[in-house]
């Protein structure tokens, strides 16, 4: 069964800069149990929230099973860690979530490629390891809600 293992909202844009000057300080409540989807505007709360550049991209997923042991959302700002899902197979297609609250349809758009950030906030070597299966970004289009926890999946 899939999961969604852990969420992230945050209304910061913590990579600025060098990414050896290393990343800007987290908000404490970044990481949460349940977030707010609006069709075609993202994640209430979320630093992408609302952006008209960031339509198509502004909820973005990562698998747990391509990252390292022991990484999370707080290190590869994704918003969605899902479990036993493979998302990166997903481009052109719409993800249906359901956490018991309703259906969640995002529009896989494309992949959310890694950058020279994941070796300094995961650690060496991430940056390169991730290559194709570092998530994907999304639009959507119906509201609804996602919590931690079991997540049925369908794909239209």
């Amino acid at each position: 069964m899939s999961r969604i293992v852990q969420l992230l909202a945050s209304p910061v844009h913590r990579f600025v800069g060098r990414p050896s000057d290393g990343p800007a300080p987290a908000p404490p409540d970044e990481l949460v149990e349940e977030v707010r989807i609006r069709a075609g505007l993202g994640i209430v709360g979320d630093r992408y929230f609302g952006q008209p550049a960031h339509r198509e991209a502004s909820v973005t997923l990562i698998a747990q099973e391509s990252l390292p042991a022991g990484a999370d959302l707080t290190q590869v700002r994704r918003n969605v860690l899902t479990a036993g899902l493979a998302v990166d197979e997903l481009v052109g297609r719409v993800l249906v979530l359901d956490c018991g609250d309703g259906p969640v349809r995002l529009r896989v758009h494309s992949r959310a490629h890694p950058c020279a950030w994941m070796d300094v906030t995961v650690g060496p070597g991430t940056w390169k390891g991730l290559r194709g299966k570092g998530g994907v970004r999304c639009e959507p289009l119906t509201d609804g809600l996602l919590r931690v926890g079991p997540v049925t999946a369908a794909v239209e």
